[in-house]
């Protein structure tokens, strides 16, 4: 095939000489005529390619349900491999010249061959970016980020196809440059500084699983606070709650601590850590009526009549009369009532989740009062969500406690001060 093309592209340059001046009918000017009938027959090549076989693959892609194929498409990766034929034609063509075609024809194909080189690497990164879609179209696409790693790659293609393309200009081999390869490599790290830096950090990040896309992560250093919407190479970036981007190094991952949330999502509830404060004066005994009339309370009812049996019981074994003082004995407490009806109210509430922790605790007291500690799980994760059942507890809590005889501590306003009235002189 090689020698019929050799015969035709003589017999046409022996057609197109006569028609020339004899003095032009020179080495060079065959050299020339061959050049312009290569470029055409490759520039008619591309023409093919870009108006009828692209949109071939196209149409193809609309009758097919195929999702990689749309995906390779998306990426431009045949497409991208296509134009790597009617470079052939010209580097191929040009090696069929005559022996004395040597100058021009050195310089074009030398040319070729590097752009041949550039097409690959644009090839192979469409063939990682379409990798890198197929993988996050997978049901556990936010368990490992490859996105680093394919970022990674590309660098490497490019970096390499740079030394290919340089060796290829020039018209020495490839090692002859990379003979220097200590002066190369103290230039790499200077500009790559950060990349293998936040390169190791990926590594790190992605085989101890610390971080995922959908992570909900919160690092102060940097005024994040959100979920991550991309994990890359060199930066990691942060959808923050008011909706603005955190872009963060991805190697200050290794160097400053942060929070991530997932734990809290996995385990389907979210804690409620809220303390109420009482005025201490409020704090007291109950009295038979209040004894009895909290009794009536569904949520109290088996607690008030377990606690006041036991508390009989006591009181018949140790105390000497009944008129002894309530230093001798047991009794009920208004605190005590109200810490053992949170419980009871938690329990019963249908958006508590039953199987994690739960319990309402008291705090040292303070100088804003005795803080009785709520400690609870939801059965959302859901922001939303939790807001409103948090806010739904407490706002019963707060509006049950005098019944209890209690008081929520409240710092003095400038209305209480005016509410005491005025002093007669």
């Amino acid at each position: 095939m090689s020698t019929n093309l050799f015969l035709l592209q003589n017999q046409l340059l022996s057609d197109l000489a006569e028609y020339l001046p004899s003095e032009m009918q020179t080495a060079y000017t065959e050299e020339a005529i061959s050049l312009a009938l290569i470029f055409l027959i490759s520039g008619i090549v591309h023409i093919v390619i870009r108006y009828w076989i692209i949109k071939l693959l196209h149409k193809l892609d609309e009758k097919t349900e195929t999702g990689w194929y749309a995906v390779i498409l998306k990426h431009k990766l045949p497409q991208r491999a296509l134009f790597i034929i009617p470079l052939l034609i010209i580097y191929n063509g040009l090696g069929l010249f005559p022996e004395g075609y040597s100058t021009l024809t050195d310089f074009v194909i030398r040319i070729a061959a590097a752009t041949m080189i550039l097409v690959s690497a644009r090839v192979f990164d469409a063939f990682l970016s379409a990798l890198h879609s197929l993988y996050l179209m997978r049901p556990s696409k936010h368990q490992t980020p490859i996105k680093s790693y394919i970022q990674l790659g590309k660098v490497i293609v490019y970096v390499l196809s740079g030394f290919f393309i340089i060796s290829s200009l020039a018209d020495k081999s490839p090692w002859y440059f990379l003979s220097g390869i200590g002066a190369i490599m103290a230039i790499i790290l200077l500009l790559f500084r950060d990349t293998l830096l936040s390169l190791v950090a990926s590594v790190q990040l992605t085989n101890n699983d610390l971080i995922r896309v959908g992570d909900w992560i919160e690092m102060p250093n940097f005024g994040a606070d959100g979920d991550v919407i991309d994990i890359a190479l060199n930066t990691v970036r942060v959808q923050n709650w008011d909706k603005t981007i955190s872009v963060i190094p991805t190697h200050k991952f290794l160097d400053h601590s942060f929070r991530n949330w997932r734990g809290m999502q996995e385990s389907g509830g979210r804690r409620i850590i809220r303390s109420l404060h009482f005025d201490i004066s409020s704090i007291r005994f109950l009295s038979h009526a209040e004894i009895e009339r909290l009794s009536t309370s569904n949520l109290l009812k088996e607690y008030i009549a377990t606690k006041m049996e036991g508390v009989h019981s006591y009181n018949a074994k140790y105390l000497k009369s009944s008129k002894s003082t309530l230093t001798n004995g047991r009794w009920l407490t208004n605190i005590g009532t109200f810490r053992a009806y949170i419980i009871e109210y938690l329990k019963k509430h249908p958006r508590s989740h039953k199987n994690l922790t739960m319990l309402v605790r008291q705090l040292e007291a303070t100088e804003k009062g005795l803080p009785l500690q709520v400690y609870v799980f939801t059965d959302t994760t859901a922001w939303a969500e939790y807001e409103a059942i948090q806010a739904d507890i407490f706002d019963h809590l707060i509006a049950v406690a005098p019944e209890f005889g209690l008081r929520i501590f409240q710092q003095p306003s400038g209305n209480d001060i005016k509410n005491l009235g005025t002093f007669d002189t």
